[in-house]
């Protein structure tokens, strides 16, 4: 299964249907047709206002960073560690030294921010297009999306040879933790399945994402670092897993989709979490509540796709001792609310943040499995989020 031909096995799935993933196309509608309604109407004006300042804006490329990679490409993505620094010891400050959880602004001179520029906007676009129509949102979304991946000019390679190099190790060379790098392209798939519909999305660019995202996902699950990714025990082997699902179902490869999938329970769920809820490896940071929310987030999102694939339920699975997901999340909720000083573990920024998303994901859980009734409520106590937030678009229930 692991080395599974994608090129070879194309034409196979490729009558399968580009469709949602993660959001909910009747949700959706529903808020489409309530947008003028009080819980509805300020996260739509907000959203037509970061749309409309994305009109103007230039699209960003790889081809804008600083460096060039050791290919001699700029056409290969390339990012650093985001927690190495230079070593003070050292003249040239190399190699560099890790300081975890305390991010280096040299990041912001490669290719990282700029993806993340890229898949926001893209997101932020097509929503507007959707809840709108306007096609002129859709057709900026499509200027992103061309110069990213489909411009000769300006493209980026379908590899993160060199995501999260980090200066003075291993020749400049990427690492396997590069590939959480593209995370953000699993809820952008979903942007790209409504700019179908849009005037501007043609044959040579549904043609040109598939071909590329097919490239992409074969060059993830064979390459040195994809394997090695893989194997992580931590966050980083289950967004992997959740990458793989977002692209196989993106070109249509339904099966390589249920194989991660139906592999998650014995892969990586009994393996990342212990009978008494903690995640022990997440649990070691300096940003350990963090951490921990993150790889909840990972979850839910692979049961979104698991749902949508007819693999109903996989979050109520539990193991012989009782390893389980909601065991992992109820660790987590008693300190909803609380100082971060109440918190027996490191988190050493970025505290009510990481409460907020605690929260979103707890709604979201609600949406999977309605009968935990104590997550709303918990969700009802400790939300933060203002009117404009796009939460209410895209998951929150009016009645609720």
């Amino acid at each position: 299964m692991r080395q599974f031909t994608l090129i070879a096995s194309m034409l196979l799935f490729a009558t399968a249907l580009w469709s949602q993933s993660l959001w909910n196309v009747s949700h959706m509608q529903m808020v489409k047709d309530s947008l003028q309604t009080k819980t509805y109407a300020t996260a739509y004006a907000h959203l037509l206002n970061e749309a409309e300042s994305k009109l103007d804006a230039l699209p960003p490329s790889v081809m804008m960073k600083d460096k060039t990679p050791a290919s001699g490409s700029k056409h290969d993505y390339m990012s650093m560690g985001r927690y190495f620094w230079p070593d003070t010891t050292k003249a040239n400050g190399k190699p560099y030294v890790n300081r975890d959880g305390q991010t280096n602004p040299e990041i912001e001179r490669l290719d990282r921010n700029r993806l993340s520029e890229m898949t926001d906007a893209v997101t932020t676009l097509a929503l507007a297009y959707y809840f709108s129509d306007n096609e002129k949102y859709a057709d900026k979304a499509m200027d992103y999306l061309r110069v990213w991946f489909l411009n000769d000019s300006s493209r980026m390679n379908p590899n993160l040879e060199y995501a999260q190099m980090i200066p003075g190790h291993n020749s400049d060379k990427g690492r396997s933790y590069g590939l959480i790098d593209t995370y953000s392209f699993v809820e952008m798939l979903d942007a790209v399945a409504i700019l179908q519909s849009a005037s501007s999305f043609t044959a040579d660019d549904k043609e040109g994402l598939k071909m590329w995202f097919t490239n992409y996902l074969n060059w993830f699950i064979n390459s040195p670092q994809g394997k090695e990714e893989y194997q992580a025990t931590n966050n980083h082997g289950l967004a992997y897993d959740v990458q793989v699902v977002a692209f196989a179902i993106f070109i249509g490869n339904d099966l390589l989709a249920f194989n991660y999938i139906d592999q998650f329970a014995q892969m990586r769920l009994f393996k990342q979490i212990e009978p008494d809820g903690k995640q022990p490896l997440e649990l070691t940071r300096t940003l350990a509540f963090g951490y921990s929310v993150f790889n909840i987030h990972h979850m839910v999102d692979l049961f979104f796709f698991a749902e949508k694939m007819g693999r109903h339920h996989i979050d109520n699975t539990v193991s012989p001792d009782g390893r389980s997901f909601y065991k992992a999340v109820d660790f987590l909720v008693p300190y909803l609310g609380k100082s971060v000083k109440e918190w027996p573990y490191q988190q050493i920024s970025d505290w009510e943040n990481k409460q907020q998303a605690l929260c979103d994901d707890l709604y979201r859980i609600t949406l999977l499995n309605p009968s935990r009734t104590d997550y709303l409520q918990l969700y009802q106590t400790h939300n933060r989020n203002t009117p404009s937030s796009r939460f209410k678009l895209l998951y929150y229930y009016a009645h609720q």
